[in-house]
């Protein structure tokens, strides 16, 4: 089953704010997960959840002061993050929410491990992310997070939405939650009552599909970007790494005229998002 592309009123407060490092906090917090659902063509082993985009919303009205005040003194926010000695953005994604987890005053969540590894002997079964009780359910909670950026082909079906790498699918991910990720029913000493995957970033269209029908577990209340293999004629600049999670408030760089892989950015009242491949790197990696 597959729904019509649609442009409805996106929720995108994270674009209020200055300081680029609270941007991303408010992005990690308020932007809804990549998925509306779990595909029905997912062999599920392991039963886990998402959570829908109104319990996302609902967190960010509670922290939106303390966003603000983190917008005028950021330091405790790049303290924390000055921890995180690796580059890469899944692991900054990961610490923002950790923050968020920590600020107790903010949430109904009581952090009751981070990074728990499983081990059986010598060999390591696998790590949790993050576990919490829920002390308006009193129930205790696994979650893995990820931000993740695909790049959907030919009809959109679930096999065919690849990463930057190509052998970091959708479909792998998925499989990778529900058989691997999502199999320990305790951590800790706490009994495990529900999984939920926490997973965000983008997808994006091909460009000459950009108003195909979507499947119906894409979730199209978050804005999609689009990839190509073609310099598109509209203004665009290269964000920096760090900008993928948000843009800075401000352009990072001149409109593009030389062009190399990576992810453009057009800055206007409907700013929009390309991803720009090489069609000799792209198809190469096949």
């Amino acid at each position: 089953m597959s729904k019509m592309i649609t442009t409805p009123c996106l929720f995108e407060p994270w674009l209020q704010f200055e300081h680029p490092i609270v941007r991303h906090l408010a992005f990690s917090l308020a932007s809804p997960n990549i998925l509306a659902r779990i595909p029905d063509d997912l062999p599920v082993k392991n039963h886990f959840e998402l959570h829908p985009d109104q319990h996302w919303q609902t967190h960010y009205h509670h922290y939106e002061t303390r966003l603000k005040q983190l917008d005028r003194f950021p330091q405790p926010l790049i303290d924390f993050l000055a921890q995180l000695k690796s580059t890469r953005l899944g692991l900054r994604f990961e610490h923002l929410l950790w923050f968020w987890l920590l600020e107790h005053d903010y949430h109904p969540y009581q952090l009751l491990g981070h990074s728990i590894q499983k081990i059986a002997g010598a060999r390591t079964l696998g790590e949790l992310d993050f576990v919490l009780l829920n002390q308006e359910t009193q129930q205790v909670e696994h979650w893995e997070v990820a931000l993740k950026y695909y790049l959907g082909e030919g009809k959109l079906d679930l096999p065919l939405w690849f990463g930057l790498n190509r052998a970091d699918t959708l479909q792998r991910k998925l499989r990778h939650f529900t058989e691997r990720q999502f199999q320990f029913t305790e951590a800790n000493g706490h009994q495990i009552q529900r999984k939920f995957a926490v997973m965000k970033g983008q997808l994006y269209l091909p460009s000459e599909h950009a108003t195909s029908d979507l499947p119906c577990w894409v979730n199209s209340s978050r804005r999609l970007g689009q990839w190509g293999t073609t310099i598109p004629h509209a203004p665009y600049y290269r964000l920096q790494r760090h900008e993928w999670l948000c843009p800075d408030m401000q352009a990072s760089s001149q409109p593009a005229h030389w062009w190399t892989n990576g992810l453009y950015y057009q800055q206007t009242q409907t700013p929009g998002f390309y991803m720009f491949r090489q069609p000799s790197l792209l198809f190469s990696l096949t």
